[in-house]
C-alpha cells in the first residue's frame, strides 16, 4: 500500500505543474513548410526502449519509470504492486537533433549514460526518420565476482521510424549490445537484436503502443524476448505511458538481454512512465 500511495502522490505532484508547458514544447517541435513528419511518437520512449524522437535544444526531460511484480503473484503480493523496480532519468537537448541523458535504476543499482542523434527526419523528400543511439550501463551493486570492466555494458542502435498517416507509426531498431561478462556459456558476448515498435492513435488523446525485441544471437533458455503493450494518454499537458510487459529492467542491456519472464505464460508486469519537461531556453517568452 505504501508504493500505491507514493504513485498517487507522484501523479498529484506532476499535475501541480503548468498544464500547458509540455504541449507548448511539443508545438515548438512541429514541422514547417518542408513537410516534416511530427509526433511520430509522443514520447522519447516507445515503452521500454527509445523512440526516434529527440527533445529540442534547451529542453530538459525528467522521466520516472516503474515496473511492478507479476500480476500472477495474487492477493498475497497484491497482484504485483508489493514489488517494484524504479528508474529515474534526466535527458537534455544540446541541439534539436542531439540529446544526452543519464539514469539510475534500482535493479542492480545500475547507472546509465547515453547520447542520441537524429540523423535525418521524415519529410516530403525523405520517407523515414533515422536516429542513432549509444549508451553505457554500469552495475554498481555489490555482486560477488563482478569486478572492473565486467560491470560495463555497451549498446548501439539505429532507430528507423515512419509515420504512415495521422494515426499509425512504425519503428524498427537494429541493436548491438556488448557484454564483457555473459550470464552463461550459451550466451554470446555480442548480443544482436532487432526492436519493432508501433503506435496507433485511437483518439486525440489516446494511442495504443506495442514493442517487441527478439534476440537474433545465441541465448540461453533462461532468457525471453521482451514484449510490451500499452496505452499513451495525453492529459493535462503530460504524457502518461501505462503498459504491460514481461521485462522489469529499463535499460537496453537489461530488458533486451536479461528478461527472464515469459509474457505468453502469464508472467506479466504492470508498469508506467511519467514524463515532465522543463524549457530552459533563455529567450522563451
Amino acid at each position: 500500500m505504501k508504493r500505491i500511495s507514493t504513485f498517487i502522490l507522484t501523479l498529484i505532484a506532476l499535475q501541480a505543474f503548468s498544464q500547458d508547458e509540455l504541449l507548448e514544447i511539443l508545438e515548438s517541435e512541429q514541422g514547417d513548410d518542408k513537410g516534416y513528419a511530427t509526433a511520430t511518437f509522443k514520447s522519447t520512449r516507445v515503452i521500454n526502449g527509445h523512440s526516434i524522437e529527440t527533445r529540442s535544444n534547451g529542453v530538459l526531460e525528467f522521466i520516472i519509470s516503474h515496473r511492478f511484480g507479476t500480476l500472477d503473484s495474487g492477493y498475497d503480493g497484491f497482484y504485483g504492486l508489493d514489488f517494484s523496480t524504479i528508474r529515474l532519468g534526466l535527458e537534455y537537448g544540446l541541439t534539436d537533433n542531439l540529446n544526452i541523458g543519464l539514469g539510475r535504476a534500482s535493479f542492480d543499482k545500475s547507472v546509465d549514460f547515453f547520447a542520441k542523434y537524429r540523423i535525418v527526419r521524415q519529410s516530403n523528400d525523405f520517407p523515414f526518420t533515422a536516429t542513432a543511439f549509444a549508451s553505457m550501463v554500469r552495475k554498481t551493486a555489490d555482486i560477488v565476482g563482478l569486478d572492473g570492466l565486467d560491470r560495463n555494458y555497451y549498446t548501439a542502435q539505429v532507430h528507423l521510424g515512419r509515420k504512415f498517416n495521422s494515426n499509425f507509426s512504425l519503428q524498427i531498431s537494429p541493436t548491438l549490445i556488448q557484454r564483457n561478462l555473459v550470464p552463461t556459456n550459451a550466451d554470446d558476448n555480442l548480443l544482436i537484436a532487432i526492436g519493432i515498435g508501433s503506435r496507433y492513435k485511437v483518439s486525440n488523446r489516446i494511442a495504443i503502443v506495442t514493442e517487441y525485441y527478439p534476440q537474433l544471437s545465441n541465448k540461453s533458455d533462461q532468457f525471453q524476448n521482451a514484449f510490451a503493450v500499452g496505452v499513451d494518454i495525453e492529459t493535462g499537458g503530460h504524457v502518461f505511458q501505462l503498459h504491460f510487459t514481461n521485462a522489469v529492467q529499463m535499460n537496453e542491456k537489461g530488458f533486451i538481454g536479461e528478461t527472464t519472464d515469459d509474457f505468453w505464460d502469464g508472467e506479466i508486469h504492470y508498469g508506467f512512465n511519467i514524463t515532465r519537461v522543463f524549457d530552459l531556453r533563455p529567450n522563451r517568452q
